[in-house]
């Protein structure tokens, strides 16, 4: 893909963006992501934390960054310091205290088999496959992105899961570690091709300020189209974001309520 968004990319990051705004309404951008490979140009306007403000950012704290902020940025080796993010993104190569789950012992499981075996099964790219995360907000996004992603809460994301079975039905199959959501949101996605939900993990929590009330929904770049005919087809179905909820019938009040009414009618028939 290129690197710079083609017209017609363009138009349809803000179809997406305008549809998304109006059936969906996150509170925070929906968000575009790109991996670049080795000598990729990194595109206009993306600040990277090492080179533009001499800090250092992990992948979820970026796209926090970006969906709170509304800046776009790039991430690569020299500044992701999350270990595990810099392995799965393949930044950098695993050594044998990571697939030993060095990292995961005595926090996330009871022993080694136990964190070798969630280390393994990690969404990963291969080492050297790619060189740096690109994220920034639709709506100023300069790229053709590989992923969309937003956050919402669980009805929001309900709209989306309603958008992406428009079409085909089915269900959209998701799996989670409970850590690791950026590769969750990024590598699993474009791994699988399909959209998925993901639980934010404790660092997106911690470093991304990912709320409890907070999901997270992604797709491949090539289900805009869909996701779009599906948000659209949906609500006119009558399926709505906020839900509709049932308000029509006659309430029942409380018994003193009641009596007190009664009284009042009384008095006005007489009166």
């Amino acid at each position: 893909m290129p690197t710079e968004a083609a017209p017609a990319s363009a138009a349809t990051l803000k179809k997406l963006d305008d549809a998304i705004a109006r059936y969906v309404r996150p509170d925070t951008f929906p968000l575009a992501l790109r991996m670049l490979k080795p000598g990729e140009p990194i595109p206009p306007d993306l600040k990277v934390p090492s080179r533009d403000l001499g800090e250092q950012w992990i992948v979820c704290q970026s796209i926090g960054i970006a969906r709170r902020y509304g800046w776009g940025v790039a991430v690569g080796k020299k500044d992701v310091i999350c270990p595990l993010a810099a392995i799965a993104f393949g930044f950098r190569k695993p050594n044998d205290d990571y697939l030993k789950g060095f990292a995961a012992l005595g926090m996330y499981c009871k022993d080694e088999p136990a964190a070798a075996n969630l280390e393994a099964s990690a969404w990963k790219f291969q080492p050297g496959t790619y060189e740096h995360v690109c994220v920034a907000p639709l709506n100023r996004a300069k790229f053709e992105p590989h992923v969309i992603a937003l956050y919402g809460n669980s009805a929001q994301v309900l709209r989306l899961v309603h958008a992406t079975l428009y079409k085909r039905g089915g269900r959209v199959v998701s799996t989670s570690g409970g850590r690791l959501d950026c590769a969750e949101i990024v590598i699993q996605t474009m791994t699988t091709n399909e959209p998925k939900v993901i639980l934010p993990c404790s660092g997106d929590r911690i470093f991304g300020m990912a709320q409890d009330t907070e999901m997270v929904f992604a797709f491949p770049w090539g289900w805009a189209e869909e996701i779009i005919e599906g948000l659209e087809g949906t609500h006119k179905g009558g399926i709505r974001y906020p839900i509709t909820v049932a308000m029509r019938e006659t309430v029942h009040m409380p018994p003193t309520y009641q009596e007190l009414m009664k009284k009042l009618q009384d008095r006005d028939e007489k009166s």
